[in-house]
C-alpha cells in the first residue's frame, strides 16, 4: 500500500527530528505535518506508529543491539536504527500489519534514505527479532 509507505516516510523524518532535536515529540510531529502534509487519512495511523517507536525506543535498541552483536550499536547508521525501530513497533504493536511488508517496507524506505549496503543488515535484524518474537509469542500475527 503506497500510502502506509508515505506514513512511515513521514514517521521516519518525525523520529529523525526528534532525535536531533529531543524535544516534544507531538509539536515535531505537528510542525513536520504542517511542513511536508500528509492524507488526512493517514494521520491517526502516523501518529500512533510515531508515539510506539518513541516509547518503545530503548526496548528496540536493546533489541537492535543484540542482534547486532558485531556492530558497534553508535557506529549504525541513525536511519537504519529509527526503520529498525518502525519495524519492530509495527511487529508488537500493529498485529494487523504483516510482519513480511514491515520488513520489505524498511528495506525499501533503507534503498532511499540510507546506504547501499543498509537493506541487508535492516533484513537480518528484522528477521532475527521477528523469529525470537514469534517464538516467544510476543509477536502476535492477525
Amino acid at each position: 500500500m503506497q500510502e502506509r509507505r508515505k506514513a512511515r516516510e513521514f514517521v521516519l523524518k518525525v523520529t529523525y527530528a526528534y532525535e536531533i532535536m529531543d524535544d516534544n515529540v507531538d509539536q515535531i510531529f505537528d510542525t513536520i505535518l504542517t511542513d511536508h502534509g500528509l492524507m488526512e487519512a493517514l494521520i491517526p495511523f502516523s501518529r500512533s506508529l510515531t508515539h510506539k517507536v518513541v516509547a518503545h525506543r530503548k526496548e528496540f535498541d536493546d533489541l537492535i543491539a543484540q542482534k547486532s552483536k558485531n556492530w558497534d550499536f553508535d557506529r549504525i547508521a541513525l536511519i537504519d536504527r529509527l526503520l529498525l525501530r518502525i519495524a519492530m513497533a509495527e511487529f508488537f504493536h500493529f498485529p494487523d500489519i504483516p510482519p513480511k511488508v514491515s520488513i520489505s517496507e524498511a528495506i525499501e524506505i533503507a534503498k532511499i534514505y540510507s546506504t547501499d549496503d543498509s537493506g541487508s543488515f535492516i533484513n537480518g535484524i528484522l528477521d532475527a527479532v521477528l523469529n525470537d518474537g514469534l517464538a516467544s509469542g510476543k509477536i502476535q500475527i492477525a
